[in-house]
C-alpha cells in the first residue's frame, strides 16, 4: 500500500446574478415612531448574511448607527419585490435597491430636520452616531429620532422611501450576437491537495488554499465565514454527497443525515483564504457577491489533485473509493503525473 500525494488547481470566474427581464430586486425602508429604520425585503436569507449585509448598507445611506436599523423579510406577498436569492445576487441587486430606497428616505428627513432647525437641507450632514448637524456648526443640531418624530407629528411627513436595482439591458452586436447577459464577475482560484491511497482508493483531502475577488468586502468576517463554509460544501459534493446507488428511485433515499453520506467535523483541514478586494463600479459601495462562487471550484480542484496523484480521472461525482480503485485496475496501478525536476 503506498499514498499518493497530488495537488490540483481550479480557477472561476462567476457572473453575478442575471438579466432575465433587468433582474430586478426592491427595497423598501421607513421610520418607526421612536426614530430608527425598518428595512422591508421579500430577499430570503439562506444563512449568507442578507439581513446583516442590508442594515449595513442602509444605515450607511441613511446615515444612522446600524443599531439604529432592523430589516424584514416576512413575506414575499405582502414585501416589495425580489427576483430570489440565487446567482449570487443579493448583495449586489438588493443592496443597490436599498441604497436608493435609504437616500428617498434620508432626504425627507434631512427636509424635516432643516425645518426644525430653521436652515436649508442641503446644509445638513449626519454624523453616523444619530445625530443631525448643520455643516460648519456641529453645535446646532438635532437627532434623527428627533427628526423622524417631528416628520410624523408636527410636519405630516412620511420619513419613508422606495427602491429598485434593474439592469440596464445589454447591446446586442447585430452581426455576432454577442452581448453581456450580466454587469460584473466574481473571481476566484483554488488548490487542494490530497493524499491516495493506491490499494483501496481512498482519498484524503489534506489542505485547500484559495484567493477570491469579491469586490469590496462590506462585512470581512461574513465573507470569510462564507467562503469556509461553501468551500466545505464543495468538498462534501466532490467526495462524499450521493444518493446512488438507488438514484433515481425516491422511495430508497436516505431518511436522515445518519444514513446520507457527508463529512463531519474530524474530516474538516486546513484552508488558507485570501481575499481580494476589487470594488465594482455599479455595486452597493463597491460590493459583488460571493454565494455560489466559493463552493464550485473546490471540486474540478479535487478531481484535478487525484489525476495528479495517481493518473486516474473521475468525470463524475462523488469522487469514491470505488471509482478510484476501479480506475487504478483499468491503468494497471497508479500513474503519478510527472513533476518537473
Amino acid at each position: 500500500m503506498t499514498w499518493h500525494r497530488g495537488r490540483g488547481f481550479a480557477a472561476i470566474n462567476y457572473p453575478i446574478g442575471m438579466n432575465l427581464g433587468g433582474d430586478p430586486s426592491q427595497a423598501l425602508v421607513h421610520s418607526n415612531p421612536d426614530g430608527k429604520f425598518t428595512v422591508a425585503l421579500s430577499s430570503v436569507d439562506l444563512g449568507q448574511g442578507m439581513k446583516s449585509v442590508a442594515r449595513q448598507i442602509a444605515a450607511e445611506t441613511l446615515g444612522v448607527p446600524v443599531e439604529d436599523v432592523q430589516v424584514d423579510t416576512a413575506d414575499s406577498d405582502t414585501g416589495p419585490h425580489c427576483m430570489g436569492s440565487f446567482a449570487s445576487r443579493g448583495t449586489h441587486r438588493v443592496g443597490n435597491a436599498v441604497i436608493a430606497a435609504a437616500r428617498e428616505a434620508r432626504a425627507v428627513m434631512l427636509e424635516a430636520a432643516a425645518e426644525e432647525l430653521e436652515v436649508d437641507p442641503a446644509d445638513l450632514v449626519t454624523d453616523g452616531r444619530g445625530n443631525i448637524q448643520v455643516r460648519g456648526a456641529p453645535s446646532r443640531s438635532i437627532t434623527t429620532a428627533a427628526a423622524c418624530a417631528a416628520a410624523q407629528f408636527r410636519q405630516g411627513r412620511t420619513v419613508a422611501g422606495r427602491g429598485i436595482f434593474l439592469l440596464p439591458l445589454s447591446d446586442v452586436d447585430p452581426e455576432t450576437g454577442e452581448m453581456s447577459p450580466v454587469s460584473c464577475y466574481a473571481h476566484g482560484a483554488v488548490v487542494a491537495e490530497v493524499r491516495v491511497d493506491d490499494e483501496t482508493g481512498e482519498v484524503c483531502l489534506v489542505k485547500l488554499t484559495s484567493a477570491y475577488e469579491v469586490g469590496r468586502a462590506l462585512n470581512p468576517r461574513l465573507v470569510e465565514q462564507q467562503l469556509y463554509g461553501g468551500a466545505w460544501m464543495g468538498v462534501s459534493h466532490a467526495l462524499w454527497e450521493t444518493t446512488e446507488p438507488y438514484y433515481p428511485d425516491r422511495g430508497r433515499y436516505p431518511t436522515c443525515f445518519v444514513s446520507y453520506p457527508m463529512p463531519g467535523p474530524g474530516d474538516r483541514v486546513e484552508h488558507d483564504i485570501a481575499v481580494l478586494e476589487r470594488p465594482a463600479p455599479d455595486g452597493p459601495y463597491g460590493a459583488k457577491g460571493i454565494g455560489e462562487m466559493c463552493a464550485n471550484p473546490v471540486l474540478p480542484a479535487i478531481a484535478n489533485a487525484v489525476y495528479d496523484a495517481v493518473g486516474v480521472r473521475v468525470t463524475d461525482l462523488p469522487i469514491t473509493a470505488e471509482k478510484v480503485l476501479r480506475g487504478l485496475r483499468e491503468q494497471g496501478g497508479a500513474r503519478p503525473r510527472r513533476r518537473p525536476s
